[in-house]
């Protein structure tokens, strides 16, 4: 067993290579071999999202407050809202954030392969997010 004390583990900005607008990244677990789940809380301003990623072997949201968007290449984008729980297929293009006018903050949670636990793709543009 390992207790991983609260404050252990510092909250971090979300790289600009990665994110739109301002993000927190507040580590929840980064597990070692041959465990490979990875979580994270992560809180978006009004209008802050991910660029495009995919994970290799899914992910799953849970929205614990406020409301966002989330969108999957080719498809519309929807709305999410606190309670929600999202799951996007391994290897899925996606994006994920918080509404224009709302913040939003979810549990994400993905599982590594080989060490990795997402694929970082192009920004999504204003246009895209539907500003």
């Amino acid at each position: 067993m390992k207790i991983i004390a609260c404050g252990s583990k510092p909250s971090a900005a979300g790289p600009d290579s990665y994110f739109t607008g301002r993000v927190r990244i507040d580590p929840i677990i980064d597990t070692e071999a041959p465990a490979r789940l990875r979580a994270a809380s992560v809180s978006f301003e009004p209008g802050a999202r991910t660029a495009w990623h995919t994970h290799p072997l899914g992910q799953t949201l849970h929205v614990v407050s406020g409301a966002g968007r989330v969108q999957v290449w080719g498809g519309p984008i929807q709305e999410i809202r606190a309670g929600d729980t999202i799951w996007f297929e391994p290897g899925e293009k996606h994006w994920h954030g918080a509404g224009p006018k709302t913040a939003m903050t979810h549990i994400a949670m993905q599982e590594a392969l080989d060490g990795s636990p997402v694929d970082w793709l192009e920004k999504v543009s204003d246009e895209q997010y539907g500003e």
